[in-house]
């Protein structure tokens, strides 16, 4: 039997409800969430998160702890209808909406649900995938609020902060790709799978700068903008390459200093690609706890603790839908926005997407976000259901 001493702090009768749908909880305050052993930890990576055992029972608290940066509150008081959410968190546990690992709530800027199922630990780092692309945009937003970088030069070619490049040996149109264009994933960049592994396979070619100078040579030629939105690796990597051509030191150096800590995020994984640099289309790995930072980073408007990180302007623009690559997405830099249909109502919806299954939802109107964690074999269900399991609840 699992200890069912109730952690919910605010209401007897919710917990004494919670008593006969939590078979598969634990709950108690006092074990506190599950953690990875400091034997994991110091193992901590993609492959090695694959070996981390299911946990024999599912944590769930309405009522989180204040720690690491993040206010917090208590369900059913601070916002939300804790039974519905409950009952979520309980289909989550029996296995209804994929191999969820984790599923964190805040309202109006505090932390109000955390729980953890399955590979979930509170303290381990997990696989990122593609939300590393929306973090290497706000990278590039922190660059403009430290002056290494302008609004302006959103719009420069890319191979004017480059300077170990050769333009003469660019393919037609190469020249004319900014900084808005590959952070949108329309740097109109088209380079065949087998000569891209080619690429890859070349060591020396893929070191610094010399990485792009292959994109811009072996690419067809380039046409004229506005081009057609293609969801590639090579447009995030070039991003990187002007992070670290612009900021002192390194790029790594700045993740760390300029973002990382300021967010207070010390128990995280971003290794190198191929050319260098800290991976950019996918790679990092980050605890739920401090997913959850990067969403109230979205929803301050690039203010995290009274601090502003990253310009206003350049959170508006990046979370905008500045092109469509579908009738019902669009695409800022890096990031996602579409409409959820809850009900018979259309809500804003801004999401960070990786594959598994990881998920950093805001929904502005309700003043939510909703963190998920994943080890599905494709995106799972949550990218569609969550809206509709989570915003009827919160007013």
């Amino acid at each position: 039997m699992p200890n069912t001493k109730p952690l919910f702090r605010y209401s007897h009768v919710l917990a004494t409800i919670l008593l006969w749908v939590a078979s598969s909880f634990v709950l108690s305050a006092e074990i506190g969430p599950p953690k990875a052993t400091d034997s994991e930890l110091a193992k901590a990576s993609y492959s090695e998160e694959k070996k981390l055992k299911d946990l024999p029972s599912a944590f769930i608290d309405t009522s989180p702890n204040a720690e690491d940066g993040l206010a917090v509150g208590t369900l059913g008081i601070d916002g939300g209808k804790g039974d519905s959410i409950l009952q979520f968190a309980n289909e989550i546990a029996a296995g209804a909406h994929g191999e969820v690992d984790s599923l964190l709530i805040s309202h109006c800027g505090k932390l109000l649900f955390e729980s953890y199922f399955r590979r979930g630990r509170v303290n381990y780092p997990h696989y990122q995938m593609s939300i590393t692309k929306s973090y290497t945009a706000l990278a590039i937003g922190r660059a403009i609020q430290c002056g290494y970088l302008t609004m302006d030069d959103l719009e420069r070619p890319v191979y004017e902060f480059l300077k170990e490049l050769d333009p003469k040996r660019f393919a037609k149109g190469a020249a004319t790709i900014t900084l808005d264009d590959v952070m949108t994933m329309r740097s109109g960049i088209r380079i065949p799978q087998n000569v891209q592994q080619q690429i890859r396979l070349d060591t020396a070619k893929n070191q610094g700068q010399h990485q792009v100078q292959m994109f811009f040579e072996r690419t067809a030629p380039i046409p004229s903008a506005p081009r057609e939105f293609k969801y590639q690796g090579i447009d995030p990597a070039i991003t990187m390459h002007v992070l670290e051509a612009v900021v002192p030191g390194s790029a790594d150096d700045f993740l760390k200093k300029e973002l990382l800590k300021k967010l207070k995020i010390t128990q995280f994984h971003w290794p190198d690609d191929i050319n260098g640099l800290p991976k950019s289309a996918a790679g990092s790995s980050m605890r739920s706890r401090d997913m959850m930072k990067w969403g109230l980073l979205i929803r301050q408007h690039g203010q995290f603790t009274g601090e502003q990180l990253i310009p206003p302007e350049f959170m508006k623009q990046a979370t905008s839908p500045l092109c469509e690559p579908s009738e019902t997405n669009s695409y800022g830099f890096f990031f996602w926005q579409n409409n959820a249909e809850v009900g018979e109502t259309n809500i804003e919806c801004i999401t960070c997407r990786g594959a598994g299954g990881q998920f950093i939802f805001f929904f502005p109107k309700a003043d939510v976000i909703a963190v998920v964690t994943s080890h599905n074999k494709g995106m799972g269900p949550l990218l569609k259901t969550l809206p509709n399991k989570v915003l009827p609840f919160f007013e």
